[in-house]
């Protein structure tokens, strides 16, 4: 299960692109938090707290806790906008969090036990359909990953989603159809 990371972040005045200027000319990122039933809120977060954490490569499907002036408010961010030059955010979307909420986001995949797998150990090759899936989950039970199992598997086997166990409350987007996962195929000459 995820631990939740805590994002200092203070509110912001203004609203619009002057605004988000100043903010960015001091060294921070602009963002906003909406959703919840409540008013959104304007914020700014220091750009060290957020790279950090962007830099992951799963931020989107994170959950954090923002300290905005000592009130904590579970989010998970929603979009991030980068510069296109410096490849740096420059702008957070923050959806907050009740008890409760289904989201969707994409889960990462990982394989264990390649050792076991017959097919690998002849030379075959793991070719990895979806690195990630998308999952209907409640907000209070997001993994950080699922596991999927590579025992027994033979060159010309299939992984399909059914063969993967996965968490409690965890639903597949695609429910009407058993994906593929992952193959082991031949290895080429």
């Amino acid at each position: 299960m995820t631990d939740h990371a805590i994002i200092p972040a203070k509110s912001r005045a203004g609203t619009g692109t002057g605004s988000a200027r100043a903010v960015r000319r001091e060294g921070n990122i602009p963002g906003i938090i909406y959703g919840g039933g409540k008013e959104p809120k304007t914020i700014s977060i220091a750009l060290r707290d957020m790279f950090k954490h962007h830099q992951t490569g799963r931020f989107t499907s994170t959950l954090f806790t923002l300290d905005l002036e000592g009130e904590k408010i579970r989010v998970i961010p929603r979009e991030v906008q980068i510069d296109p030059v410096t490849e740096s955010p420059i702008h957070a979307d923050f959806q907050r969090l009740v008890a409760g909420v289904r989201l969707r986001l994409f889960i990462p995949v990982h394989f264990n036990n390649h050792g076991d797998a017959p097919g690998l150990k002849r030379g075959g090759v793991l070719n990895i359909v979806r690195h990630e899936i998308e999952f209907f989950c409640p907000s209070e039970r997001i993994p950080q990953f699922i596991e999927a199992d590579l025992a027994g598997m033979d060159i010309g086997d299939s992984l399909h989603i059914s063969k993967i166990k996965l968490p409690e409350g965890l639903v597949p987007v695609i429910r009407n159809r058993d994906f593929t996962v992952a193959t082991v195929a031949a290895p080429s000459a």
